[in-house]
């Protein structure tokens, strides 16, 4: 029997050890059962509610499970592959449904066992429970360190975290300290914040991981109090738990949602101001204006965010009303940049979209596919038909068998209901019939694409976040650069659209226009 061993520990508190102790444990385990362990897969530092297919060694297991590498499956406990129910459940089923079994070795599970549903539905419940307890405690202990005047989040430019007796507390870094007065006083003196992160790359002031400065970075987001200019912190006040993280059920990845105000916990703390009132409430005010100025939001621009740069390989964005540009360049003043009229390359793009899906071979392939369609929509609704048609036989049958029942033995309540519940699904059968199938001008619907494409342009403003999704997979990562004599130009290195635009008037030889 080919044997597998999978191992897993969540944190760095645990042995490096723990893994080679479980699979020793494992390796007894799989001898009493006459095998020996020829797969080995484990993962550090994983968190149990991390989903098996997105950790390395899990990923690798289930690969090699899908290939029929193994037919047993030991772990130490069911907690090793997930303590998410829902997951651990997935997971099981799937790897029982390819035959193998699976042992754990100190929870005492077996998927061979007649109660295993039963056990590993207990083990779930235990282990889900297991995380939310861990996460309130974790919780719980990080508002009483708060409580003590201790540090219990990420740390902000301008301090440095203290190791004091029972935790670690904040201290000003005054060398970032005075690049935060700097800031506060260059905004309030009208600054932008692209011109103040592009001032700070110039003077190779380090971020506050060491990297370059960027708007995001700088401006934040007020509602959340993120960003230098946005940091109560600053002014001497404390702000924790503004947030959590989420486990997307979907994807598995963590999200950062806000938590309500009236749970966030405010400290005062003046010792660690850095910025006076003036200064903070002059940043309040010129934000505030800015707001107002921005309210009812951006458009999305088609392209936007899909171009990318030719020098840093980074997003091309809509920098102005009229033009496109290099994001990095505006942000930080880190690349050269580019620039490209935002309604030409708009109008060349779409057209060069619009002239592929209009093309013969194109125009063949969606008639082809409408065809396809239509027959199979058909065939459905004919094997519709004729399954009710099946079932209303069967009901007829059912029904005169009752009745005959009923003549000869009398009245029963089991037979009456059953009697019953067949007339129901026969009225029901009968009063919706079985959709007949439509009878689809293929033509027609053809023309009507085409003068759909002929407005391309138009469709697409329709609903731009759907457009965004079809143009990048149509187009993939299109790269914007410019010629010597600042001409633009775009150039699509995926399939289908094989090509390079760009310039203004004609199409040019080879792949440009």
């Amino acid at each position: 029997m080919r044997a597998a061993f999978y191992g897993r520990y969540s944190t760095d508190r645990q042995k490096e050890t723990s893994i080679a102790d479980q699979e020793r444990a494992c390796a007894a385990r799989a001898a009493s059962l006459g095998a020996t362990i020829q797969i080995r897969h484990g993962d550090e530092g994983v968190s149990g509610s991390t989903p098996v297919a997105l950790r390395a060694g899990g990923k690798a297991l289930l690969a090699d499970a899908l290939a029929g590498r193994f037919d047993l499956l030991l772990v130490e406990g069911l907690d090793r592959l997930s303590r998410d129910m829902v997951e651990q459940e997935t997971v099981i089923r799937r790897l029982e449904h390819r035959g193998i079994r699976i042992v754990g070795v100190a929870d005492g599970y077996d998927s061979k066992s007649k109660t295993r549903k039963l056990h590993r539905g207990m083990r779930g419940i235990i282990n889900e429970v297991y995380l939310d307890d861990l996460r309130e405690k974790t919780h719980r202990g990080l508002a009483g360190q708060v409580s003590r005047g201790m540090h219990a989040g990420g740390l902000s430019y301008g301090y440095r975290t203290v190791a004091v007796e029972g935790g670690h507390q904040l201290a000003i870094n005054e060398e970032q300290a005075e690049w935060v007065r700097w800031i506060f006083a260059h905004y309030a003196d009208g600054w932008s914040c692209q011109r103040i992160a592009h001032e700070l790359n110039r003077l190779g002031v380090p971020s506050l991981r060491g990297g370059t400065w960027a708007v995001s970075a700088i401006y934040g987001n007020p509602a959340r109090l993120a960003g230098v200019l946005n940091n109560e912190l600053y002014v001497g006040r404390y702000v924790w738990n503004r947030s959590q993280w989420v486990k997307d059920p979907d994807t598995g990845k963590r999200t950062r949602v806000d938590r309500p105000r009236d749970e966030w916990s405010v400290t005062d703390m003046p010792h660690l101001r850095i910025v006076d009132d003036t200064a903070w409430a002059a940043a309040r005010t010129r934000m505030a204006r800015r707001e107002i100025k921005q309210q009812g939001g951006r458009k999305p621009t088609l392209f936007g965010g899909i171009l990318r740069c030719v020098h840093c390989g980074g997003a091309v964005v809509a920098v102005s009303k009229h033009q496109y540009g290099c994001a990095a360049r505006k942000d930080r003043g880190t690349c050269p940049g580019v620039l490209a009229p935002r309604g030409d390359t708009d109008a060349r793009l779409v057209g060069i979209i619009r002239d592929e899906l209009l093309s013969p071979e194109a125009q063949a392939d969606v008639q082809r596919q409408a065809r396809e369609l239509v027959k199979a929509h058909r065939q459905d609704c004919q094997g519709q038909a004729r399954q009710t048609g099946r079932r209303t036989d069967e009901l007829k049958a059912e029904i005169g068998r009752l009745t005959d029942a009923l003549a000869k033995v009398g009245y029963s309540d089991a037979i009456g209901e059953r009697l019953r519940a067949a007339e129901a699904e026969m009225a029901r059968l009968k009063s919706t019939p079985p959709e007949p199938p439509k009878d689809v001008n293929v033509q027609a619907a053809l023309e009507n694409y085409q003068k759909m494409l002929a407005n391309l342009d138009t469709a697409l403003q329709d609903d731009i976040e759907v457009a965004r999704e079809l143009l990048r997979e149509l187009l993939g990562a299109p790269v914007v650069g410019q010629d010597d004599d600042g001409s633009p130009w775009v150039e699509m290195t995926t399939p289908p659209m094989a090509c390079v635009i760009g310039g203004v008037d004609t199409f040019g030889c080879g792949n440009r226009i």
